[in-house]
């Protein structure tokens, strides 16, 4: 049986430390799914779209990695792909308080689907989406913080406003 993980996020936009998530599951499971959730407690820079583009880009060279973005239970998303795994990066202790939640819901829904939490390298422990935007939004450099691809389409964003 193939070892399938859905590697969920909003990925808004996708950094480092979400490539650093993604590379490393790719070499664990035989198909990693990220999937582009839209968070409706937080207000989106990028819209889905861009960000699977985005995503799309930077991982253009993993060949056993697909992005699709999804509406609705996570879990729903994972049957569908007939996944067994949930992929969660985690770079402190908060995150795993956060994720526990998530994770103790997704067994209660199926009880076959496992999650696998993986600790973010610690160069990217600090790194975050939010404080991503918070410094490219007053020019600050993003360049070891992000690919170049998502580096131009902040300054293309921001430079809108």
């Amino acid at each position: 049986m193939a070892s399938i993980a859905v590697c969920p996020g909003s990925f808004d936009p996708v950094t480092f430390g979400h490539l650093d998530i993604i590379r490393r599951g790719a070499k664990i499971f035989d198909q990693v799914y990220v999937c582009v959730l839209n968070n409706s407690s937080k207000q989106p820079l990028f819209t889905v779209e861009e960000r699977c583009e985005l995503l799309k880009e930077v991982t253009k060279e993993i060949d056993n990695v697909y992005v699709e973005s999804f509406q609705g239970l996570l879990i729903h998303y994972a049957k569908n792909k007939q996944a067994n795994v949930i992929l969660r990066g985690l770079r402190a202790v908060s995150d795993f308080e956060y994720e526990m939640q998530g994770t103790s819901m997704n067994k209660v829904l199926d009880e076959n689907i496992e999650t696998f939490f993986m600790m973010t390298n610690n160069q990217y422990s600090f790194l975050s989406s939010s404080i991503v935007k918070e410094v490219a939004k007053y020019n600050g450099s993003v360049v070891e913080l992000v690919p170049e691809v998502v580096e131009a389409a902040l300054q293309h964003k921001f430079s809108k406003k």
